[in-house]
C-alpha cells in the first residue's frame, strides 16, 4: 500500500517500533523510513551511533534504541522527514512528540496545534512545548509538542491554528 498512498502499513509501522520497555525508559527517536533509497544522513548525525552503520547506503535505516536518548538531532538531518522523538514519560495523560517542520511561519511557543495522523487527518489538538530553529538544521525546525499519551504513536504531522479575531470583535 505504501507504494500506492504514501502512507504505511500497520506491519510497517510496528515493525520499527521500539519496544514498550523502552518507550517507558524516556525519548527514543523512531525511524519511520520505510523505502530503500540513497540516504543516510541519520547515521552521521547521531553521536551516540543510535542508527547503525549501513552496509549499503540504500539500506533502510535501523535503531539501536539502547543508544538512543531521544536528543533529536536525527530529526533536522532527515530529508525524508521520516524520523520523530516520542517521549512517553511526559506524564499520566500526556506525551511529547518532536517532529520536523519546513513550513512557515513557525509556531510559537505554548501555542495550540492541530495533531495530523500519517494520513494528515486531524485527530486532535496539542500544546508546542518548544521550537528549535537553528542554521544547522537544513531548514527544517524541530517542533516538540505535548499530544495525549494514546495518539503520541499516531501523531507525525501539525497545522497552526488560526482564530479570526476581526469575526469575534465584530460580535462583541
Amino acid at each position: 500500500m505504501l507504494e500506492q498512498t504514501g502512507i504505511a502499513e500497520q506491519e510497517q509501522i510496528k515493525a520499527i517500533m521500539p519496544s514498550e520497555e523502552r518507550l517507558k525508559k524516556g525519548p527514543v527517536a523512531i525511524f519511520e523510513c520505510f523505502q530503500k533509497i540513497p540516504c543516510n544522513p541519520c547515521t552521521e548525525a547521531c553521536a551516540r551511533k543510535a542508527p547503525r552503520p549501513m552496509n549499503d547506503i540504500n539500506d533502510l535505516p535501523s535503531v539501536d534504541y539502547d543508544q538512543c536518548n531521544g536528543c533529536g538531532l536525527c530529526i533536522s538531518a532527515c530529508p525524508g522527514l521520516a524520523i520523530f522523538v516520542v517521549d512517553m514519560t511526559q506524564g499520566p495523560h500526556s506525551a511529547l512528540v518532536k517532529l520536523p517542520y519546513e513550513f512557515r511561519p513557525l509556531p510559537e511557543k505554548d501555542s495550540m496545534v492541530t495533531l495530523l495522523n500519517r494520513e494528515g487527518r486531524a485527530v486532535g489538538h496539542g500544546r508546542v512545548q518548544a521550537v528549535d530553529n537553528r542554521p544547522n538544521q537544513n531548514k527544517t525546525a524541530v517542533i516538540s509538542v505535548v499530544v495525549p499519551k494514546e495518539l503520541a504513536m499516531d501523531v507525525r504531522a501539525i497545522t497552526l491554528m488560526t482564530h479570526n479575531l476581526e469575526s469575534q470583535e465584530d460580535r462583541g
